[in-house]
């Protein structure tokens, strides 16, 4: 078969996004923490932008008469080497005053002059489940053979203290036999905190025992011969099976709680998270006003410096003229995206307020039905646009501190209307709290309490709900005493 070669023309549509789209796209969903750090990095690669502080005036522009090589370069205003003002269209030096004109505060560049340590940074070293039991395995006498099993089953332990590895492993790990790494186990479930070391909750709670001069009770006694019936909350099999009174039972099963399923817990080397709101909400004289959190973030600004070496006519060669156009454009569109970032957090925002007004007046019992496509047909904005600025962003007000996602939820038939389904899980929340811990609601009560509020509602959809707010069966949740 022959081969030849021939051009045909093609028309197609395609959706290219360019490198500064992109960036603009990253930026607007990005946390406040997450763009700290992006804007960070942006200082240290581009020598067009400098952090400026509260306060400080900014470099006038200098010129100096009767020198050429000094004076400032103009061109036409096509031309890429224009001043600042022809090539992008607008002057930074007033450019982020022109932000506050309408008289919002936007956030973002405020007063950072005052220095304040955020709750990120004020932490306290916490010293770890394996530190602590490291500790203790060094101010022992155990053999070398030992402590070096010893420290193999310490490496081992998950947070909550369990040995997560088996024995033949360590012992292959270690290079020893499995008896020698059962007396380590051993040394080990000695230490502090009680019940460290256990393989499974069954163990853990044994183990407890000895501490507590329990062993020979009937804790123990339940714990190694009923400990499947105690799973299953069946208190009267466990009376018949031991033949004696369920009120002794119930006693026994008293001090079993009271034990520690987690030993590791106190020693979790886990650093809280702290989540940092990304607006603010606050009332005052019955009106809202929005503030943006700009906590720990630069103060950027176009760098004086480069930007008077790039207007000189014959200060720079071509190289270097190319490198510091390329980097002023970044720049530039840094800032106008940051700025845009605000603008567009700031109005879903207010969308939000008009929407869900009764909500911050009275209460999460009135929150509406609300969905994406609401919030961007009012704006005039792309649906995924306001999924990004609603995206892993939080707002403090008056109810607290919330996801944007919280207000976005579906509806729910009921009389007269409809209902949000965030509304629906709170009110099945208040019917369990309020219900006789002795007598718990299954869902199909739950459902005929809801039916009695006008809220139509399945029965599998009461018991999805439950399970989203983690709450127990009623089975589980029955307290026999």
């Amino acid at each position: 078969m022959a081969q030849e070669q021939k051009l045909e023309l093609r028309l197609s549509h395609k959706l290219i996004l360019t490198p500064q789209l992109q960036q603009s796209i990253k930026l607007l969903q990005l946390p406040l923490l997450e763009l700290n750090q992006e804007i960070n990095q942006e200082l240290m690669n581009n020598p067009m932008l400098e952090e400026g502080l509260e306060g400080e005036p900014e470099p006038k522009q200098e010129t100096t008469v009767g020198s050429s090589e000094e004076a400032p370069y103009k061109e036409p205003s096509n031309d890429i080497e224009a001043p600042l003002e022809k090539m992008f269209g607008f002057t930074t030096d007033n450019y982020f005053e022109e932000r506050e004109s309408d008289g919002r505060d936007l956030g973002y560049f405020g007063d950072n002059s005052e220095e304040t340590t955020s709750y990120y940074e004020r932490k306290r070293e916490k010293e770890s489940l394996y530190e602590h039991l490291l500790w203790q395995l060094r101010l022992s006498h155990a053999s070398e053979d030992i402590g070096r099993a010893s420290e193999m089953i310490i490496n081992n332990l998950n947070q909550d203290g369990y040995l997560q590895a088996s024995l033949e492993e360590i012992a292959e790990s270690a290079e020893l036999d499995v008896k020698s790494i059962e007396e380590a186990l051993s040394f080990v479930q000695e230490f502090d905190p009680t019940g460290v070391g256990a393989r499974n909750l069954h163990e853990c709670l044994l183990l407890q025992l000895k501490p507590l001069g329990l062993y020979n009770t009937l804790v123990e006694k339940i714990l190694t011969e009923g400990f499947t019936e105690l799973e299953q909350k069946k208190f009267k099999q466990l009376a018949v099976k031991f033949k004696i009174p369920i009120d002794e039972i119930f006693e026994a099963i008293k001090i079993i709680e009271g034990l520690e399923p987690r030993p590791g817990r106190n020693y979790s080397g886990d650093d809280p998270i702290h989540i940092i709101p990304d607006v603010y909400l606050e009332e005052s004289d019955g009106e809202f006003i929005i503030t943006l959190n700009d906590e720990g973030i630069p103060r950027l600004r176009l760098s004086h410096y480069y930007r008077k070496l790039l207007m000189n006519k014959k200060s720079l060669g071509p190289e270097e003229k190319q490198f510091l156009e390329d980097k002023l454009r970044s720049a530039v569109w840094l800032l106008k995206s940051l700025d845009q970032r605000n603008k567009t957090i700031y109005r879903v925002t207010e969308s939000i307020l008009r929407f869900q007004d009764d909500f911050f007046k009275k209460g999460s019992a009135y929150l509406k039905p609300l969905n994406l496509k609401v919030i961007a047909e009012d704006l005039g904005l792309h649906e995924s646009t306001i999924s990004r600025v609603t995206s892993n962003k939080y707002i403090q007000c008056p109810q607290g501190l919330l996801s944007f996602r919280v207000f976005f939820s579906n509806a729910m038939p009921m009389a007269g209307g409809s209902i949000s389904s965030s509304t629906v899980k709170d009110i099945i929340k208040q019917i369990v709290e309020n219900e006789d811990p002795k007598k718990p609601l299954n869902d199909k009560k739950i459902v005929d309490m809801l039916n009695e509020k006008n809220i139509q509602l399945a029965r599998r959809t009461a018991a999805k709900y439950r399970e989203e707010l983690k709450i127990l069966s009623h089975t589980k949740r029955k307290k026999w005493f």
